[in-house]
Formats: structure tokens, sequence, C-alpha cells
């Protein structure tokens, strides 16, 4: 049966201690005063006071309230200690770098780990450390040759120095922004606008980079720049297009230099390869001709000496020789008809090989030329006998 269920039984399961000491079937809620002085009574006990006495009086009254009293009082100191303990200890992580100030002024850098700090005296600010943190910045400007531009820059930071960051700058994201804006325009404006939109946007990022960083060093701020990035260049959006027809020209003519010069490099060394060819033909036919005339004088010396012993002799034989090379290539015969008497020989093979060339037609076979060769022999003959008869005359 549960200890609030309606009856005339005793129950002794009542939770406020009363039992069945009361008064008849009320059921009414517990008193809470009475409780709550139990409560105290049994605290005050715990921490060596006395309890409530059992009998009446002014004196036992006068004791339960100050023993009431000191034990909110012990109560009360001992949640003081245990949040005095709890905020006395704090943990730092890995990322984490934590800036202690004393009555306000600073005092140490924690590094990580469990620390102590004096509460109600220290104050303790955590800073990330090891992130990387990202700024952008964008605006137009004016470059060195006075031509707008607009740049989008993004900037890499992270926290180098905690106590700098808490402490020399009210707002150092603010400072960062000021101070890349500076830096950006500062370059911008000693640069030309062909730098800033093509070749030089690599070039414009690491300037920007180091004047950005020494700023921040100046002022004090405690960040690290670890990259800046130059996103994009452009020009405004009123000249666009001619600064791309301009863009398109420079690429045509790079391209345009770019095949010329392959060009270059395909012609000049043929050319050198040619030159030294001809070098050493001209060396070789120089070299061919004096050798060719020294062989010329050494002969003509050898020719000398014999010519000095026998000139009648020599000269005859020279002459002879001289008459073989000329004719040598020609077609023509010459015949000795006065040595020669009535027997004539007639070198026929030779007639053959140069009347053979001049046939019209070879195709008829050995008639056509057998009968060129005793057509060829008839005229000889004929001839050979009508001079034979002339100088027959000329003798009588």
């Amino acid at each position: 049966m549960a200890w609030n269920e309606p009856g005339g039984n005793r129950n002794d399961n009542d939770p406020w201690g009363t039992g069945g000491g009361r008064r008849g079937n009320d059921q009414g809620p517990p008193d809470l005063d009475e409780a709550l002085k139990k409560g105290l009574d049994k605290l005050n006990k715990m921490l060596g006071g006395k309890g409530k006495k059992s009998g009446g009086g002014s004196d036992g009254g006068g004791s339960g309230s100050a023993g009431s009293f000191g034990a909110v009082l012990a109560l009360i100191a001992i949640l003081a200690l245990g949040y005095v303990i709890f905020q006395s200890f704090y943990t730092v992580d890995e990322q984490e770098r934590a800036v202690v100030l004393r009555f306000g002024e600073y005092s140490k850098t924690e590094s990580p780990g469990l620390r102590f700090k004096v509460p109600l005296i220290d104050d303790v600010t955590k800073v990330r450390v090891t992130n990387v943190r990202t700024a952008e910045s964008s605006g137009q400007m004016l470059t060195q040759d006075e031509n707008l531009v607009t740049v989008d820059l993004q900037v890499q930071y992270r926290v180098g120095d905690a106590r700098d960051y808490v402490l020399n700058v009210r707002d150092s994201n603010q400072a960062l922004a000021f101070a890349t804006d500076s830096a950006l325009r500062h370059e911008v404006g000693s640069s030309s606008l062909d730098d800033v939109l093509t070749e030089g946007r690599a070039e414009l990022a690491v300037r920007v980079e180091q004047r950005l960083q020494g700023f921040l060093q100046e002022y004090g701020t405690g960040l690290e720049i670890v990259r800046v990035n130059v996103e994009s260049t452009q020009p405004p959006p009123a000249v666009q297009d001619a600064f791309r027809e301009v863009q398109r020209a420079r690429e045509d003519e790079q391209r345009v230099k770019e095949e010329a010069e392959t060009y270059r490099n395909k012609v000049v060394p043929e050319a050198r390869g040619q030159a030294q060819r001809m070098i050493e033909e001209a060396s070789a036919y120089k070299q061919e001709v004096i050798e060719r005339a020294r062989g010329e004088t050494a002969r003509f010396l050898e020719l000398l000496a014999v010519y000095q012993t026998a000139p009648t002799v020599t000269r005859e034989r020279m002459y002879l020789q001289t008459l073989e090379t000329v004719l040598s290539n020609s077609s023509k015969i010459l015949v000795d008809t006065e040595s020669s008497g009535n027997m004539m020989y007639l070198p026929l093979d030779r007639l053959t090989q140069g009347a053979l060339p001049r046939g019209g037609n070879q195709s008829s076979g050995g008639s056509g030329s057998q009968a060129d060769i005793q057509a060829l022999t008839d005229r000889v003959i004929q001839e050979l006998r009508t001079r034979q008869d002339t100088n027959v005359r000329r003798s009588r």
C-alpha cells in the first residue's frame, strides 16, 4: 500500500517523517518551513553545532535561529570555495596560447597544458595561433601610367605573437584590412597597367606580401602573413572590350614571334651547313687545281728534258699525240691514200660506230644495217677510185 493512500491504517512511509502521528486523516501537503528547519538542523549537526531541543521556551528558539544562520553561512562558504577552486584552473589546447593579465597588466603567456590562475585577479585570453585565416580585399586603383584597374586580393595569415595580438591593437582584423589596402595601392601605383594585367601579377603578389608584412610588424599587430594571392586583375567594365582586343593582339604578336624564331632555328643551321659545304668544295677545288698545276709542271719539265735531247722526234710525237687526243672524239676517219697503194684498209667497225647513231630507224633489224654498210662502202670505194684516177692522170 502507498504511503499516501486513504484509510485509517497507520502509515510509516511518510517521506516528511511525520509517520502516523498526524492528526486524524489529514491528507494535506507537508509543512515546507518545518522541512527546511529540519534540513538546516541536520546540516548544523554535521558542522558541529547544536540541534534544536525538543523542549519549548525562548532559549530554544534563539538557539535554533542561530544554528540555521550558521548553516547558511557554511553552505555559502562551501559554494564559494568550490567556485574559487573551479575558477583557479584552466586548460590551454595545443592550437592555443593563453595571455594572462594580472590587475589589467600583462603577466605572461602560457603554453598548452593545465594552468593555474588567481581568480578575480588574473584575466586569461586564449588565442588560436595555428589556424590559417583568410582576408579578402578588392577595389579600383590607379596604375603608374594613370589607368584604372580592379584588383581582387586574398591574404592568408595567422597569429604569430599572441601578446601583441591581444594588447597592441584593438581590432587586428581591421588593422590588417587597412594595411592590405595601403600596400596594394602602393604597389599597383608603382606598376604599369600591362604589368598588372599580364605577366607582372605574380611579382605584384610577392611585393604586396613583403610590404604588408612590414606594415604589420611596424604596427605590432602580432599577425604573420602566410601568402598573398592576386586572384584577378581587370580593367574597368567600360573599356574591357578594348583591353581584350589589345590582349589578343599581344597574343598574336607572341605567336608570330615564336613562328619566326622556329623558322630562324630551321633556316640558319641549313644556311650554315650550305656555307660550310661550299667552303669545303672551294677548298677541294683549290687543292685540285694546285695539284693539277703541279703535275702539269712536273710533266712539262720532264718533257722539256726529253725535248732538249731529241727535239725533232719529240716534236713529231707531241704532234701525233695531240691529233690523237683531238680526233679521238670525232666521227670522221682520215685515210692516207698515198701510202696505202692499191690495197686500202677500211676500218668498217669505226665507220659503223659513227654511222649507226645517225640512223633514223633501227627497228628494221640486221637487213637495214647491212644495207647502210654496203652503201657506205660503195661510196667510199667510188671516192677512192675517183681520187686514184685523178692521181694517175696527174702523174702522166
